[in-house]
């Protein structure tokens, strides 16, 4: 199999459409994806002919509706027809917009996010799958933006209109899709990427990430999702190797079949967020370790939510025994408005993790001690070293200066790999995407909004910046705290916990929110709460004034797994959380929350 040399004179595709152009010509019939229905039974695999004539239909389609620069929403389940929908935008001078398809039974939580997607984007275009657009038909008079837009289902292409399509000629520079943000921390934008913007980043992660001709790699990270859409799906495009898709549902639903296809297809290659990690460790029982054979994988990729060291060191101990190597982790850190990664852990080399005095990071500042220190000791993980040429600042948010060498501060990034901007919102684009270090006037930069130092070359992450918990002039950072309260119970939901500050009489004071398992039983509520406040205690040194143990669906997530913990905050101070049971030190701060009934597993 043929891989790209980005600095090779013989081989240079500009744009993703002369890539594929490129592959369907050199080499049709090699295998290009495969899906795997219900995580388990594997589609025929699609060739890069076979992708190349199914995007050529549905760019002649377009190109009949001359829809050159519009906006056209993909709206699939997870496989093998997104692709051809995403190639069929690219071939049409379309731009492209994943974004995450309704669900049956949450319309109406899922169809405003939509709505105001296509209002934000003005689109005008949707290839959707039949199933789809049947759930979404009898909700369109209330959304009279879905009338206004011309609805393609893949199962009315006819595969002959490939022989009418012209080629668009799109230049490198012309947008190829608007990645909208997942709302973790704002309201939703479009991040422009372009065609140079994807091909650029595409050769930085073949050798950053260590692909070989040789590689195989396996997702079931979504399409709308930028690790899943770039590293996913674009990636092996790029190399020219097989991917193999599974859809998130069947992941969630048995986490370890993700597994068993690593090594049933030998794949080197594959990514997830920390909580998939954690999930396959507390599902795994002796009899699926023995059915596992781990040896093949080569890199797995860790980023999309904070990594915790715990669950990799619990991630190594339970799979060893099938072949998984400590090195084989690759922790990592990246955004879409960089199209994906800015650092990684290179390949083969051991992840590290830094042991620092905690007291001092309260207040910023790294202190590195030795290992093995009983008491006072922040453990956190590296997320590897910049990608290829990647320039990385660490500058102060207040003042716009760098910060010293032994300083935490907001991360900064330029490089051509940076996104072009927000659609059609030019302040938000200046102050995100064109920030200069106030005393040298170096830039532009990226402003990422993440919290973090570099150390030996190592890129670390501690937290969003808007995110970050300060309690009496100490940072504490919420992720620290919302581990700190998931081990002491296994009636706590692991990842379901949120912790956030909300200010009172002039101070900030701590809330914790943690969902608890369904069907728990009779459990001893103020038993909780009171292990809760001191476990914050003694590990924090700080007071909690809150506490609320929720019924599962409280907690909201972002596609990839982040917490939203601003809009969670938020339902905490409207009283819009449906709890068991909650406490405050100002009882009349959580008087009004709706108990529903006593049954934890609703």
């Amino acid at each position: 199999m043929m891989t790209i040399d980005p600095t090779s004179d013989s081989i240079k595709p500009t744009t993703l459409v002369e890539l594929l152009r490129y592959r369907a010509s050199h080499q049709p019939d090699s295998h290009a994806y495969t899906f795997l229905v219900d995580g388990r039974k594997p589609t025929p695999p699609l060739s890069y002919a076979q992708l190349d004539r199914q995007a050529r239909a549905i760019g002649a389609l377009l190109q009949k509706y001359a829809a050159r620069g519009e906006r056209a929403l993909l709206l699939y389940p997870q496989g093998l027809e997104v692709i051809a929908a995403f190639c069929g935008c690219l071939y049409a001078g379309v731009i492209a917009i994943p974004v995450p398809p309704p669900e049956s039974g949450r319309l109406k939580r899922t169809l405003p996010r939509l709505r105001a997607i296509v209002k934000d984007a003005n689109a005008t275009f949707a290839l959707v799958g039949e199933s789809i657009l049947s759930l979404i038909e009898g909700m369109k008079e209330e959304f009279p933006e879905f009338n206004q837009m011309q609805w393609i289902t893949s199962e009315s292409i006819d595969l002959s209109l490939a022989d009418r399509w012209e080629d668009p000629r799109v230049d490198k520079d012309v947008l190829a899709y608007l990645q909208y943000t997942s709302g973790s921390t704002n309201t939703p934008k479009g991040v422009m990427l372009s065609h140079f913007n994807l091909m650029h980043h595409a050769g930085y992660l073949q050798k950053a990430c260590g692909y070989e001709p040789d590689s195989v790699t396996i997702t079931w990270m979504p399409y709308f999702h930028d690790y899943g859409l770039v590293e996913g799906m674009i990636v092996p495009l790029y190399n020219g190797t097989p991917c193999y898709l599974m859809s998130p549902f069947s992941f969630i639903k048995r986490p370890l079949q993700w597994l068993k296809n690593i090594g049933h297809y030998k794949v080197t290659h594959t990514q997830a967020p920390n909580f998939a990690y954690d999930l396959c460790a507390r599902r795994a029982k002796p009899g699926d370790i023995s059915e596992l054979d781990l040896s093949s994988w080569q890199a797995a990729g860790n980023a999309a939510e904070p990594i915790n060291p715990k669950v990799m060191e619990k991630f190594v101990e339970t799979f060893a025994p099938c072949g998984f190597r400590w090195e084989t982790f690759a922790p990592a850190y990246g955004l879409a408005e960089y199209t994906l990664l800015v650092s990684t852990k290179p390949k083969g080399t051991i992840p590290v993790i830094t042991s620092l005095d905690a007291g001092a990071f309260e207040k910023d500042k790294i202190v590195e001690v030795l290992p093995g220190e009983k008491s006072g000791v922040k453990y956190i993980p590296g997320c590897g070293r910049r990608v290829c040429e990647t320039l990385i600042a660490i500058v102060h948010p207040d003042t716009l200066t760098r910060c010293a060498p032994d300083e935490v501060g907001e991360i900064w990034v330029s490089d051509p790999s940076v996104a072009q901007g927000y659609w059609r919102r030019e302040e938000a684009t200046k102050e995100t995407f064109a920030a200069y270090i106030e005393d040298t006037g170096e830039g532009p930069f990226l402003r990422t909004g993440d919290l973090g130092f570099l150390l030996h070359g190592e890129l670390y992450i501690t937290g969003r910046i808007k995110d970050l918990i300060i309690v009496r002039g100490a940072n504490h950072y919420p992720q620290d705290l919302e581990w700190s309260v998931q081990h002491l119970s296994e009636v706590f939901r692991p990842d379901y916990g949120a912790a956030f500050s909300i200010e009172d009489g002039g101070e900030e004071k701590l809330v914790i929110v943690q969902e608890l398992e369904r069907r728990s039983g009779d459990i001893d509520t103020a038993g909780l709460i009171a292990d809760i406040r001191q476990e914050i205690a003694e590990q924090h040194e700080i007071m909690t004034y809150a506490i609320v143990l929720a019924k599962p669906g409280t907690v909201l997530k972002t596609a990839s797994g982040k917490i939203q913990r601003r809009a969670i905050r938020q339902n905490f101070l409207n009283g819009a959380i449906n709890i068991i049971e909650a406490w405050s030190e100002n009882p009349a701060l959580v008087a009004g929350f709706d108990r529903g009934d006593d049954d934890a597993g609703e």
